[in-house]
């Protein structure tokens, strides 16, 4: 298969190129800024946030190729910090970045499926975009945005055989939380008393989590099955136990937990 991946420098867009290889896939793989690569893949530097760069990225991979058959939406960045204190320049760079990014690709890789009358469209969200997380919000919202999204468009291409994946990671050892973004403003850390320890947890949780191999075997999975689920959290028990809960527990008594949690 032909795969176009956003985003593989590092993390899970790393792993999932080395795994969708070893598997046999023709992958290719966007990229911002120079680092080694990997054997068999092709590399395209392209921004997320720059219309042009992503239109001719897709139309490199026709061009060669004549198809894709699998796109998966990787790239994205973090912003965390207390709501009242991140600037109007991180929110816009936030949504430009994990929701706009996603859009801008996706309307060039949509029609090239729509004429093949078969695709696979898988779409890295979150837990957090299944549950707003205190101190990255601004990262939720843009996750929140990719789930609302992806379950339009699952409805709208269907008739063309086109299926739409959204995946939604908990805590993974990545970069991620060495390349977050966070309000640095003294004033934040004053007035937001809870804004250190939480975040110093939400950190711990990350750097401890599971290997981005783990995602990229289920990624290779959901690619070779031929009617995949709709969604997929691929996460710890607990992070699962927590989705389950937002489901069936008061939004008072959830929300609780959640501060309990997050130590605020």
């Amino acid at each position: 298969m032909v795969i176009l991946i956003t985003g593989i420098s590092s993390g899970f867009g790393k792993a999932m190129a080395e795994r969708l290889t070893s598997d046999g896939h023709k992958v290719y793989g966007t990229h911002r800024r120079d680092v080694p690569q990997i054997p068999g893949v092709t590399y395209i530097k392209a921004d997320a946030s720059d219309d042009a760069q992503v239109e001719a990225a897709v139309s490199r991979v026709v061009e060669a190729e004549g198809r894709i058959d699998v796109f998966i939406n990787n790239a994205g960045m973090g912003v965390g910090g207390p709501l009242e204190f991140s600037s109007l320049d991180d929110a816009r760079k936030q949504m430009d970045v994990n929701w706009m990014g996603m859009v801008r690709f996706l309307h060039s890789v949509i029609p090239v499926m729509r004429r093949q009358r078969e695709g696979k469209i898988i779409c890295i969200s979150s837990i957090g975009g299944l549950i707003g997380l205190p101190y990255q919000g601004l990262y939720s919202a843009s996750k929140f945005a990719i789930e609302g999204y992806c379950q339009a468009l699952r409805l709208e291409v269907k008739e063309f055989g086109i299926k739409v994946v959204v995946i939604e990671p908990g805590d993974f050892s990545t970069g991620f939380t060495a390349t977050r973004s966070t309000v640095a403003n003294p004033e934040a850390f004053e007035v937001y008393k809870s804004y250190a320890k939480s975040m110093a947890s939400i950190e711990h949780d990350e750097t401890s989590g599971l290997k981005p191999d783990v995602l990229a075997a289920k990624i290779s999975e959901i690619v070779r099955k031929k009617n995949p689920k709709y969604n997929y959290i691929v996460a710890t028990f607990l992070q699962r136990l927590s989705v389950f809960a937002k489901t069936i527990l008061p939004p008072r008594m959830f929300a609780w937990v959640l501060s309990l949690y997050y130590k605020l």
